[in-house]
């Protein structure tokens, strides 16, 4: 029955029936139903050595230190807990059963919230695992956001991938192409957003973390995911807090020459337009599931991880998303930070921003897309599409004739602008032509990439060059 109809339960039964694995649930906010599931199911003595609901903050904190930040539901709380449970863990029973038992514990910090008070409604989960029998232990980490309107069904939805985290941990954990969808088992679509996935330890060394995070973002399962220049997964509501954000959307197959002085000249110009200072920006290089994926839409995991290789060489954020639309990056961003914000474009995509067809989802049409995108404190700058016969910029692009007045006002408010410093740069260079020029073994495409991405496209044969 268990095969062929892995409830939550039975996911927990399966657990609780194997007397091998034994370990701690330690939950704190309102994330209290993991350790429900297995009391439930039956035999939960074989499988819990411990429950643990510090839900007190001075009860927490005694327990597990207090936070420099102040904050409780943050990836720090989450591997104290960890840390400090798996360890007691082991200290208290590896003598009397180590040798037959793979050792867990389970951890969650969760903040929940009603339709009412539009709490940001978020947690962080994870497991500390043995894979065998006194080997070295596994972390596998996550961070979810629940989207149920009410506390119930968002505690629900907790529970259920509670559970799934543990049995994923301990039967499919050997497959990284299975992980994920008994990750999400039992879960409605659209009831919760896994936006950051970490794994750790040796035994999990076959998991690609950025694989494995693109993935989500593939599924629908993440709206976006953002990389660090170290190529490390970041957590966007911790990376973008307080920052003042220019993004710039592209295809960077290869990043060229011309995508960084855009940029840099846009963050200059970004800088003086709201008096900042570079302590204060943040800069991100993005890149759409669109631009990604074939027609088919599968995803070329090679061509995506040189993608991220050559552009995090370059000290640069990288951020991978689901939204074609300017506005809903910019609705996502506005999530994390209030701080000004500016949406690099070249002068050719204009027609784009201002076809009236593309907002036909909206109720308001154009003119609420545009609302939801342009405001004081959102910009977006325009650099110039340059061809052997004209020199496309914001100044010279005129949109149908009903929208003229409109294109007027967000220009004359300053809120859509040329950049600054853009007319001297004679040649602005596309990446299919540079990736054209790789395939065919036309030197020229040597120069016209940072001297650091030659060397890596040269050395590790990045873009199908030979």
């Amino acid at each position: 029955m268990m095969e062929n109809a892995m409830t939550t339960l039975n996911k927990a039964r399966r657990l609780n029936l194997n007397t091998a694995v034994y370990g701690t649930f330690a939950e704190i906010g309102a994330g209290q139903e993991v350790a429900r599931h297995f009391f439930v199911a039956g035999k939960a003595s074989q499988t819990v050595a411990k429950t643990i609901s510090a839900y007190d903050m001075t009860f927490s904190d005694e327990i597990y230190g207090r936070e420099k930040n102040g904050r409780y539901v943050c990836e720090s709380r989450l591997e104290k807990m960890l840390s400090h449970e798996f360890s007691l863990l082991v200290e208290r029973l590896s003598s009397k059963r180590g040798p037959q038992t793979q050792f867990f514990a389970f951890a969650n910090t969760v903040a929940t919230g009603s339709a009412d008070d539009k709490k940001y409604c978020h947690g962080w989960m994870g497991i500390r695992f043995q894979k065998r029998s006194q080997g070295p232990s596994c972390d596998i980490i996550l961070h979810v956001r629940m989207q149920d309107r009410h506390r119930l069904q968002q505690q629900e939805a907790l529970g259920i991938l509670g559970v799934n985290l543990v049995d994923a941990a301990f039967y499919h954990s050997d497959d990284a192409e299975d992980f994920i969808s008994c990750l999400v088992d039992n879960l409605k679509e659209g009831q919760i957003i896994i936006d950051v996935l970490r794994f750790h330890g040796d035994d999990l060394k076959h998991f690609n973390p950025h694989l494995m995070n693109l993935e989500l973002v593939h599924r629908g399962l993440s709206e976006a995911v953002l990389f660090g220049p170290n190529k490390e997964i970041l957590h966007v509501s911790d990376a973008a807090y307080k920052k003042a954000m220019i993004i710039q959307r592209g295809t960077y197959r290869p990043v060229t020459k011309t995508h960084l002085d855009v940029l840099s000249k846009g963050l200059n110009h970004f800088k003086k337009d709201f008096k900042l200072e570079d302590a204060q920006c943040m800069s991100i290089m993005e890149l759409t599931m669109r631009n990604l994926a074939h027609s088919d839409g599968e995803v070329d995991t090679k061509d995506f991880l040189d993608r991220i290789e050559t552009l995090c060489s370059l000290g640069q954020h990288v951020l991978v998303s689901n939204f074609f639309y300017y506005y809903s990056l910019k609705t996502f961003l506005r999530q994390y930070t209030q701080e000004p914000m500016a949406i690099v474009v070249g002068a050719s995509h204009l027609d784009r921003v201002f076809d009236e067809s593309r907002y036909k989802n909206l109720p308001g049409g154009i003119l609420e897309g545009l609302g939801k995108l342009l405001d004081a404190s959102t910009k977006l700058y325009v650099y110039p599409h340059k061809t052997d016969l004209t020199c496309m910029t914001a100044k010279s692009f005129f949109p149908a004739p009903a929208l003229k007045n409109i294109y007027l006002h967000f220009k004359d408010s300053g809120q859509i602008c040329d950049i600054a410093g853009c007319d001297e740069t004679e040649v602005y260079t596309h990446s299919d032509q540079v990736h054209e020029m790789i395939l065919k073994k036309n030197p020229q495409w040597e120069t016209l990439v940072p001297t650091g991405v030659r060397d890596l496209i040269r050395t590790k044969k990045l873009f199908g060059y030979k």
